[in-house]
């Protein structure tokens, strides 16, 4: 596979994920308070907070869950939560990142070592996998906010470093450390994004037959279906027909 339908794997995990939808407000709540215990409540002066917001928004998160999750930060009472990065491989010998906010660090590390091990998986140190991949922005537009060239001018334009588009959606991707000016740019052109976050991005995607596939996709949803994960990422690469076969 080339070009953008490399991403197809890895956003075909989002949509997944997405698809519970309570488990996916449940998270952006989470992310939304920690963001406004850390640097306040208002999102103006509160970079961090005004990125979780949009991306609460991009996902048709209703406002009341949004300031409700505000609130709550406010009210002095919210759990201390830890960001821990976890890291190790998957069946097929796949490199696996796992970010997680929790208020109990040794429960995560319990819970997520045993979704690696149960299948067929292995934690690892911090650093074991992470060299694989690299930190950079992505922001997410629908495919009804432009065609693939129009896409690509507003990207360059706004400072972007790439942008892979399929029928559904156009994925952006940008230094680290540009996310902020590059999504504003990118927000005063097109409108408001879907998503806008930093992640960890495969320099390499690894081939998987059908029957690691299988074992790999049921260890991901098992991480994904963890309270205390927020976003997991990895570098495989599953042909649209073993896709199908499993969906089947």
């Amino acid at each position: 596979m080339a070009g953008h339908s490399k991403f197809k794997n890895i956003m075909h995990r989002k949509g997944a994920q997405d698809a519970k939808r309570s488990k996916l407000f449940s998270r952006l709540s989470k992310e939304i308070t920690v963001a406004a215990k850390m640097g306040g409540p208002d999102a103006d002066s509160n970079p961090r907070l005004r990125l979780a917001i949009q991306n609460a928004r991009g996902q048709s998160m209703p406002k009341d869950n949004i300031e409700r999750a505000i609130k709550k930060a406010d009210a002095g009472d919210v759990e201390t939560y830890d960001e821990i990065r976890y890291e190790g491989y998957g069946p097929g010998g796949i490199a696996v990142i796992v970010e997680a906010l929790t208020d109990n660090r040794n429960r995560s590390a319990s819970n997520i070592r045993a979704c690696f091990s149960k299948n067929g998986g292995a934690l690892g140190e911090t650093g074991s996998v992470s060299f694989m991949f690299d930190r950079v922005g992505e922001i997410v537009y629908p495919a009804s906010a432009g065609d693939a060239d129009s896409m690509l001018e507003a990207a360059i334009d706004a400072g972007a470093e790439d942008v892979q588009s399929d029928e559904e959606q156009h994925v952006v991707t940008c230094a680290f450390e540009d996310l902020g000016e590059v999504s504003k740019a990118l927000g005063d052109a097109l409108g408001e994004a879907e998503s806008v976050n930093p992640i960890w991005k495969p320099q390499n995607l690894t081939p998987v037959d059908e029957e690691k596939a299988g074992s790999l996709l049921k260890m991901i949803d098992a991480l994904e279906d963890d309270d205390d994960v927020q976003n997991v990422y990895a570098n495989f690469d599953i042909s649209d027909e073993i896709m199908e076969k499993l969906a089947s």
